[in-house]
């Protein structure tokens, strides 16, 4: 199965579980940022989010193994004191950089976990934006075995 077809399917999923669920609406689920995710290098997602002033933070923590024996499944959440508006994860060295994209709805605990894959040992990236700046925390993650088929 080619790259973009698997990644077609996955987030078609996605999406459809999250409107089907009613977490979002089926406009907002056509809303998605479609260039953002196709970013090969933190370079052009970054600016494709408009991130490219983010600064290191102590107010974003990136929760992650240090290790990872399976990299099709690494545990990932961000928390931050700061009144976020978004949030997203990225991995240095994945075919595409970013692995996901939150929206944080006003008056939201400002935290998200998730489950993503990395092919290789590479740093994350946690990136909030608040009050219209994006702050970040990065962390390598070890991965023994890569998710992305190695």
């Amino acid at each position: 199965m080619n790259q973009q077809r698997r990644s077609l399917l996955k987030y078609s999923a996605v999406f459809s579980l999250m409107a089907s669920t009613g977490l979002i609406s089926v406009a907002q689920a056509q809303e998605w940022n479609k260039a953002a995710f196709e970013g090969k290098s933190l370079d052009d997602v970054f600016k494709v989010l408009g991130a490219g002033g983010a600064d290191k933070s102590s107010a974003v923590t990136l929760n992650a193994p240090d290790i990872a024996e399976n990299g099709a499944v690494v545990p990932v959440g961000i928390t931050t004191t700061l009144k976020a508006e978004q949030m997203a994860i990225l991995v240095e060295k994945n075919p595409s950089a970013l692995a996901a994209q939150f929206f944080i709805p006003a008056g939201t605990d400002s935290f998200v976990t998730t489950r993503i894959k990395m092919g290789q040992t590479s740093n994350v990236y946690a990136l909030v934006k608040a009050d219209g700046k994006w702050n970040m925390a990065v962390k390598e993650v070890k991965v023994t075995l890569g998710g992305c088929g190695g």
